[in-house]
């Protein structure tokens, strides 16, 4: 099939013109739609995502008030001076039944890193055994009551390592402020 000149110029021109409508149908159209569906594919995803840990934690919402209740009627109560005297008589309940000599309670206050909270550091100095220093270690930690100990040191009292002293700071959470010193 032979085609003139003119025919064959047209035929070239009509092919360019597509081939740059193309080109411009894929710059203008194609690729930006592509890019559009993509990113909102992506959005779809996170939003779905997100949807399923927000319907989880609607889920565990019942669980979690009832461990926050828990945790808050263990907490020290807001009165201060009621904070103190609870944490010294369990210290020396824990003493007396862990047969241990209470040396010194040590109470001081310290402030939260928020205003919904306060610390009662406690310094307590005992003496006795191996023994009876781990059984007083272990009635703190399994205290119901907020408490974190801090540190522990023990030093020995005599040549033998039988009697020993424990140095233990302990903090305890209560739910309220520090009430500022006028």
């Amino acid at each position: 099939m032979k085609l003139n000149a003119n025919n064959r110029q047209r035929l070239l021109a009509i092919l360019a013109g597509t081939a740059v409508l193309l080109l411009v149908l894929d710059r203008v159209l194609l690729t930006p739609l592509t890019k559009s569906w993509q990113s909102r594919s992506t959005e779809i995803t996170k939003l779905t995502k997100n949807v399923t840990q927000g319907r989880s934690v609607i889920d565990r919402g019942p669980r979690t008030q009832s461990l926050w209740k828990e945790m808050e009627g263990q907490s020290l109560p807001k009165d201060p001076a009621q904070a103190e005297q609870e944490l010294i008589s369990a210290f020396d309940r824990w003493g007396r039944s862990s047969n241990i000599e209470l040396g010194s309670i040590k109470p001081q206050w310290k402030r939260g890193t928020s205003d919904r909270y306060s610390l009662l550091e406690c310094r307590v100095d005992a003496t006795g055994s191996l023994a009876t220093l781990m059984r007083f270690l272990y009635e703190v930690e399994r205290s119901p009551l907020a408490l974190r100990v801090e540190s522990v040191e023990l030093t020995t009292r005599d040549p033998q390592g039988q009697r020993l002293t424990l140095a233990l700071l302990v903090s305890g959470l209560r739910l309220a402020p520090l009430e500022r010193k006028s």
